[in-house]
């Protein structure tokens, strides 16, 4: 071997070795780069600057019919229920907004009207379908007539969200309605299922509804108590992954699991459990944060798997990296359940993952996420401005 090869491997093995330290000490930094104040993000009181410049944007498009509709044109060309949930959270962030500063409410009243009163025309003219995935309709429902637990819960959990906010006496029939039928089918079965899909019933839609049922007895004096502990029990006695002990995401109307528990669901559901049973929501997000909840080099992000059980890779979980699990969808729906639980370590890093992943855009005042979409971006404004509506909620004459 010459001279001058054993100087250039030399040089080689310096240069690789030089480029292996410079990388040890840069990219525990990273994350400092995209990291900023959470207080831009949340704040106990009053609204973040980013939540401000999201929701002016989903404002935006629901002030100009013609960015609307190309906005779900492009949302429905992949999945019709990103359409209907985009509506959902964006109702949610406008009341829960307008609950802190209350002089927005004369603003966004008219807003949250128009997206509920469409929803329902939708709904009323196109049937269930219209916010449904094509795969709806290749076999019937197993109770008839057909309903989804998912139109209905998030419909009902709208409006009653409204009516906390401003009561609106149009709203309160059709709310009752929606949760008399709700009421109907899970005491006609044994384990208190409703399908969201043909023989598909799913956790996350079932939490909605438990939520709207305790909005419900808020506002109108109703007593659905027993009602949810009793789904409560039953979800622990036969809808707990014994691994993980989390919930499952979905089972069959006769409680037969289909899918294990899954980041794009258990998130929101301790976030909607916390106003009927808080120590079980708090139980599920403390194993959900352990089996699923990562922060890696100042970087937060949510699996979508526990190790325990693996799935297939769908529309709601997102994208999922190969070997790793990171799903956009359990990442997006962590924010929720992070800002709930007050996490705020995790929710810091998942909002520095956000501004290095995500590609924020800013104009004129307005934010949104370039590898987002209106849903997603609808889901992280709530988590940036949730807790006033579940403090009413539980608060002793919260609605009056």
């Amino acid at each position: 071997m010459s001279s001058r090869f054993k100087i250039r491997m030399r040089q080689a093995s310096l240069s690789l070795a030089a480029m292996a330290m410079a990388t040890g000490l840069w990219l525990p930094c990273l994350h400092l780069v995209f990291r900023r104040p959470l207080s831009d993000f949340y704040q106990e009181k009053g609204i973040s600057p980013k939540a401000k410049q999201l929701a002016a944007r989903h404002l935006q498009l629901w002030t100009d019919p013609a960015l609307r509709q190309a906005e779900l044109r492009k949302m429905r060309s992949s999945n019709a229920e990103w359409d209907f949930m985009g509506r959902s959270f964006l109702v949610w962030s406008l009341v829960n907004m307008a609950m802190r500063e209350p002089q927005l409410k004369a603003h966004y009243l008219p807003v949250i009207d128009e997206i509920i009163q469409e929803t329902v025309k939708i709904e009323q003219q196109d049937g269930i379908y219209a916010f449904l995935m094509p795969y709806a309709k290749n076999r019937p429902y197993v109770i008839k007539p057909a309903r989804s637990l998912f139109i209905d819960g998030e419909i009902a959990l709208m409006m009653g969200a409204r009516r906390m906010l401003n009561e609106e006496p149009a709203y309160r029939k059709p709310m009752t309605e929606r949760l008399n039928l709700i009421e109907q089918r899970w005491r006609a079965n044994p384990i208190m299922a409703a399908e969201s899909y043909p023989d598909e019933c799913w956790t996350f839609d079932h939490a909605v509804a438990l939520a709207a049922f305790k909005v419900a007895d808020r506002l109108d004096g109703s007593d659905h108590s027993a009602l949810c502990q009793t789904w409560i029990a039953i979800a622990k006695k036969k809808l707990v992954d014994k691994a993980s002990g989390l919930l499952l995401s979905t089972y069959e109307n006769d409680g037969a699991p289909l899918y294990g528990p899954e980041g794009s669901t258990i998130w929101m559901v301790a976030h909607c459990l916390q106003v009927v049973d808080e120590a079980f929501a708090r139980d599920q997000y403390q194993r959900a944060r352990k089996e699923l909840g990562r922060i890696t080099l100042g970087f937060g992000y949510g699996l979508e798997w526990p190790a325990s059980w693996e799935g297939p890779q769908d529309i709601d979980s997102g994208m999922v990296i190969p070997g790793f699990g990171v799903s956009a969808g359990s990442s997006g729906m962590a924010f929720m359940a992070a800002s709930s639980f007050g996490d705020w370590d995790f929710l810091r890093a998942l909002t520095t993952t956000l501004d290095m992943a995500a590609f924020p855009s800013r104009h004129a005042g307005q934010l949104k996420y370039c590898a987002s979409n209106q849903v997603g971006d609808a889901t992280i404004l709530y988590a940036s401005v949730l807790r006033p509506l579940w403090e009413k909620t539980l608060r002793p004459g919260g609605a009056r």
